[in-house]
């Protein structure tokens, strides 16, 4: 493959030359292999912020490889400091602000041969991958890496709910959250960004054990360095991400997901993966393969000693992979110019934390698809973050048509399901996560929350998001009303609301859908949106 930038017209390819050694390019640089460096950095991020010293061990290896590194950077969203307030409402938007932000620099500039991807959180990871997909330029993408607490995850969750019961003070409750994140890197827990981090080497787009290697470490440095290398060895050999993302690519990652107990988001995103490189995926996929993938590690929020440092001291996604390896496809190519098979061979000691098929804590994966009249299109259940073994749920609907009133509740009783609607994404407007709530839930009591709007990675208790279709778009969760009884059926994979039909009729003749006030940006997002069984993706035309 030829550099980009000489398939240019001369006068434009001069003048576009001139342009690059104005900021600073060196004019015989400019024939080599150029690789985008796409950075998300920023100084708000925990996640991100590592990422700029990252990007410098990144350029030495595209050196290295004799190509020439250009840097560019697009926004990254803190989920964290979203979490309880409007701003989560822009967060899965900025999934597709940021990879259609990518093809812009990418499309407009016209001069780039490869990428290398860096990003770390929940919607960012998905967002660089979809820009590769869309864009089929040789990529590899690399995170951050997680930090490593001080303290185990029980000890954070009951900082948290000790001041939710106004027992310690903000001061206490902030230097107890440090020692549970005690520097830049990826929180450690098994949430979207972590979930995405190990995905991205089960559908082959990163070098083994990008997904977990401690942020800041030598590890993590030589990982980017060789990332360089491969994005430039990548250009030479036309490896480009749609001969690795195939339907097989996916069924790989689904597989790892469900036996890790990832993170729901991680269905949204790989449903809107699929379809920028045309692979047929549903949620029937995901509910075949988890019948078929045992849970096979815990950790948090699926238990409360041990964080994902933990999995990578057991041998990282590699580990995983092999414990699956007869369940996967593993012919697969991977960015390391081989297959996941050859990837594999290289794996020898796995820690008693991952399980063997033989011997897993569940014999089904992590996540369950509902499907009931209260979801036609289906919805997710986090059978993994769920203690005990009671798999029937039966309960009084309580209702609440934003996260906002369900936080005000004073008084829930123990009987109640609560049903957080107009949260989906064009209700939304940007189905936000209702974390906080699952919150409230373990604290303030109640048997279960229901929601057409998402989760959390790092929500546990019975949660069931997602619900399609959502309120604003005339689902049964909109014709729900409290006292209603709701069954949730975890064996029998239902979700059902029984009302009569006779009743849900008569509902629906009075039935108009909340609409919530929003920004220009997000009423435009909801007009585009499309359901969450679909990814949440935009409509087409």
């Amino acid at each position: 493959m030829t550099n980009r930038l000489n398939h240019l017209p001369p006068f434009q390819r001069a003048i576009a030359k001139a342009h690059l050694c104005s900021a600073g390019a060196r004019y015989e640089d400019l024939d080599k292999p150029i690789i985008a460096v796409v950075n998300t950095w920023n100084e708000i991020v925990p996640g991100h912020s590592p990422l700029r010293e990252l990007a410098e061990h990144v350029k030495r290896g595209i050196y290295q490889a004799g190509g020439t590194p250009l840097e560019f950077n697009t926004i990254a969203i803190c989920d964290g400091i979203t979490q309880g307030h409007c701003g989560m409402n822009y967060v899965l938007p900025s999934r597709e602000l940021i990879a259609d932000s990518v093809e812009t620099m990418i499309n407009s500039h016209g001069i780039f041969d490869g990428m290398v991807l860096m990003g770390s959180c929940d919607k960012i990871v998905p967002a660089l991958l979809m820009a590769a997909a869309r864009l089929n330029l040789p990529s590899i993408m690399l995170t951050a890496g997680p930090n490593i607490p001080e303290i185990k995850p029980h000890e954070s969750k009951a900082a948290r709910q000790k001041f939710m019961r106004g027992e310690i003070d903000e001061k206490t409750l902030v230097e107890e959250t440090l020692r549970y994140y005690p520097g830049p890197g990826i929180c450690p827990y098994l949430g979207t960004a972590n979930t995405m981090g190990i995905l991205t080497e089960a559908l082959g787009l990163a070098l083994p054990g990008n997904g977990l290697a401690p942020a800041q470490s030598s590890l993590r440095f030589k990982i980017a360095e060789e990332s360089g290398i491969r994005a430039v060895q990548m250009v030479k050999e036309e490896l480009l991400p749609r001969k690795i993302l195939t339907k097989e690519a996916f069924e790989n990652a689904i597989r790892v997901l469900l036996a890790i107990g990832g993170s729901l988001n991680g269905v949204l995103h790989l449903l809107a993966l699929a379809k920028e490189v045309g692979v047929e995926l549903s949620l029937k996929d995901f509910d075949l393969l988890s019948r078929s993938t045992p849970l096979l590690t815990a950790v948090v929020p699926n238990d409360q000693e041990h964080t994902v440092i933990d999995i990578f001291r057991a041998g990282g996604a590699p580990a995983v992979m092999k414990r699956l390896e007869t369940l996967l496809n593993t012919d697969q190519m991977t960015v390391t110019g081989k297959t996941m098979k050859d990837n594999l061979s290289q794996v020898t000691t796995i820690g008693e934390l991952i399980h063997s098929l033989d011997n897993p804590l569940q014999t089904e994966g992590g996540l369950v698809v509902l499907h009931g009249n209260l979801a036609p299109d289906g919805a997710l259940l986090k059978r993994s973050a769920i203690a005990g073994e009671e798999t029937l749920i039966k309960g009084r609907a309580r209702v609440f048509n934003s996260e906002e009133e369900c936080l005000a509740a004073e008084k829930v009783d123990t009987d109640e399901i609560l049903v957080v609607r107009y949260e989906g994404p064009a209700g939304g407007p940007g189905m936000r996560e209702l974390h906080r709530v699952t919150e409230f839930l373990q604290v303030r009591g109640g048997k279960a929350i229901l929601t057409d709007g998402r989760f959390s990675g790092a929500s546990g208790g019975v949660s069931v998001g997602y619900i399609s279709p959502e309120a604003a778009a005339g689902g049964i969760i909109g014709l729900v009303e409290d006292g209603d009884i709701i069954l949730i059926d975890m064996e029998k994979r239902e979700l059902q609301l029984q009302v009569s039909s006779e009743i849900l009729k008569e509902r629906r003749a009075k039935f108009l859908p909340l609409e919530k006030q929003a920004s220009p940006y997000l009423k435009s997002y909801a007009h585009k949106v499309s359901s969450a069984n679909l990814g949440a993706i935009f409509k087409e035309q």
